[in-house]
């Protein structure tokens, strides 16, 4: 599935935006990421044109707490509806248009219904309080999923706009477009959220453009929100329930960081675990990294370690120049997922990704900052992209662009364990054809028959060669042409070192009616516990008190793509957390781990830049 951006743009932006520029360039490059786009566009300045363009005088109420708002009696829903199509939303499709994006533009009550607001408690004549039962204007809180997710599968964005429709009935109800925004984004499970507005971000004084409020928690907003900005924390808060990374983003714009006020789901429980809190809560799915990449880049940026994203996409954070360089590489992405993080009451940090493998990069990160890298050394960490599929992208960039004399690779197996090497991964797109007939007929064989058997061979003939190797199906499909059936697998083959898959792939057999293409093809690697890099952990095991395990694990990883042209480099990988968690629903990381796993890597660290200076 693509990632799923929810972006509302406030009216006033939108007004100051010229076609094909600024917030709409913003948004087409989300789309040219192959993120799915889902704009919810406010109305407070088209409206305000509408209505002088027709002549007719705008309804307004004053609150009895002071607020004015625009009164939506059922007679004036019909020209808010008007508004909307006439002035807003081919607004929203030029502007896009201009730049060659296929969009649909709707006002929202097609797609989501909502119950009506209280009555309203209004200022009335010798400043009496009077109660206004008319006013037309609630809260969504139904969605049409199924219909919203099939245009969002045909169109490069879509945008909605107010208002919405009454589950009772009746004529439609103005709704507020950052809180529409928040439900669409919950709705639709969004993994990102961002209310763009024509400030930076919420102001700590309103009176001071820069006095951006960075970070906030739950509850913590409305002591800051004044004004319209009460709706968008609402919205942002609102938002917090699910999954989406949530921001308030300004003046005018998205690419700004120094604008953006972050909301998180969970408050860090100490001041050392909090880049772990914020980079967990960051979604970062396999092929949308770039958010957590960006985020990371700006921590390290702040704390004057050089940092980029580079044409992978990977995070790189860089100190020192010298010649003896130590690389520790991470990765950003994750396995799908769609609920929020939270610190639980034991000390675990809830949510995916927090062992697989957040934890790891976050440790990289933070002993990077606190380590003094001193002439004739390197230290890199890099955040690759692709991890958990089978591109390894961001790892065959890290290969033939950032050379390395050691390298510790970011992966959970306890602060307690080093993994020495990892099993490699001969991967199979096994597919059998055959003509097609009735299965009743005698001595009929279907297309899964046939891939059934094929499978066993292919099986019987790579565990010839490669006994300890381990194999799995791991998806399947039919597909039917004029006169042919198919099936097609892909088998997986989790191959020891030593295994060679040249020689696997020679042993293959070649069976009729069967094509095999080899997708994958990593040997296994495994390094000892005599480089200089694995004594400098046993020297850091032995003065954490820590008698560690040596595994060589079962499973791959990016080391095994570095292996395959780095010969004689010494690797080891490390890192917090239980492996048995990874890509599980129960996955979570215990905070003391963490620390004891930091402090090991400190300590190796140093020794090793020691070691080398020797």
């Amino acid at each position: 599935m693509k990632p799923l951006y929810c972006v509302k743009v406030g009216s006033a932006t939108l007004d100051r935006c010229a076609p094909g520029n600024g917030i709409y360039a913003e948004l087409a490059a989300f789309a040219r990421r192959g993120a799915r786009v889902l704009m919810v566009a406010g109305g407070a300045a088209g409206i305000e044109r509408h209505y002088r363009d027709i002549g007719r005088e705008m309804p307004q109420l004053r609150l009895a707490s002071g607020d004015a708002v625009r009164y939506c009696p059922p007679e004036e829903m019909e020209h808010l509806v008007e508004a909307y199509r006439r002035v807003t939303l081919p607004a929203v499709e030029a502007g896009l248009g201009a730049l060659g994006l296929a969009v649909h533009t709707a006002v929202a009550t097609g797609l989501v219904r909502g119950v009506p607001n209280r009555p309203l408690k209004a200022q009335g004549a010798n400043g009496r309080v009077r109660v206004v039962r008319d006013h037309r204007a609630g809260l969504p809180t139904e969605v049409d999923v199924e219909r919203l997710g099939a245009l969002l599968d045909a169109f490069d964005l879509v945008c909605l706009s107010p208002p919405i429709a009454d589950t009772g009935g009746g004529t439609p109800l103005n709704a507020d477009a950052d809180v529409l925004a928040a439900v669409l984004a919950n709705a639709m499970g969004a993994d990102h959220l961002r209310l763009v507005t024509g400030t930076a971000g919420l102001l700590a004084d309103p009176g001071d453009p820069a006095s951006t409020v960075t970070d906030l928690y739950p509850g913590d907003g409305a002591r800051y929100a004044g004004g319209r900005m009460k709706q968008k924390v609402r919205a942002a808060e609102l938002a917090l329930s699910a999954s989406a990374d949530v921001a308030i983003c300004g003046p005018d714009t998205m690419e700004d960081h120094t604008g953006w006020t972050r909301f998180w789901p969970s408050r860090e429980p100490a001041p050392d675990l909090a880049l772990l809190t914020r980079a967990a809560a960051v979604p970062s799915v396999s092929g949308d990294e770039h958010e957590l990449a960006a985020y990371l880049r700006d921590w390290c940026t702040a704390r004057d370690i050089e940092a980029k994203v580079d044409p992978a996409g990977n995070l790189v954070a860089t100190k020192g120049d010298g010649p003896r360089r130590l690389l520790m590489l991470g990765h950003l992405d994750t396995v799908p997922f769609h609920w929020p993080t939270a610190w639980e009451p034991e000390g675990t940090l809830f949510g995916r990704g927090t062992v697989d493998a957040k934890g790891c990069l976050v440790n990289f990160l933070e002993v990077l900052a606190a380590t003094e890298v001193g002439e004739g050394h390197q230290i890199r960490v890099v955040g690759a992209v692709e991890e958990e599929v089978s591109s390894s992208k961001g790892a065959f960039w890290v290969r033939d662009h950032y050379p390395a004399d050691a390298v510790i690779v970011g992966e959970p197996s306890g602060s307690g364990t080093l993994t020495l090497g990892y099993h490699g991964l001969f991967k199979l797109r096994i597919t059998a054809t055959v003509d097609s007939g009735h299965s009743a007929a005698r001595d009929a064989v279907s297309a899964p028959d046939a891939l059934i058997a094929a499978l066993a061979a292919y099986r019987e003939a790579v565990l010839a060669e490669a006994p300890e190797a381990l194999s799995a199906v791991i998806d399947t499909w039919t597909s039917r042409q004029p006169g042919r059936d198919a099936a097609t697998a892909i088998l997986n083959f989790r191959i020891p070192p030593g295994a060679e898959p040249e020689a696997l792939i020679k042993a293959l057999p070649r069976l009729p009616g069967v094509d095999a293409a080899i997708l994958r093809a990593t040997p296994g690697h495994q390094g000892g516990r005599t480089s200089p890099l694995a004594k400098s952990f046993a020297r850091a095991f032995a003065g954490a008190g820590v008698k560690p395990r040596h595994v060589v694990k079962k499973g791959t990883s990016d080391m095994n793509t570095l292996a395959t042209t780095w010969t004689g480099v010494p690797m080891v990988a490390y890192g917090p957390g239980d492996s048995a968690l990874d890509h599980t629903d129960a996955e979570r990381i215990d905070a003391e781990e963490v620390r004891q796993a930091r402090a090991v890597l400190q300590a190796a660290v140093a020794d090793w830049m020691e070691r080398e200076a020797r």
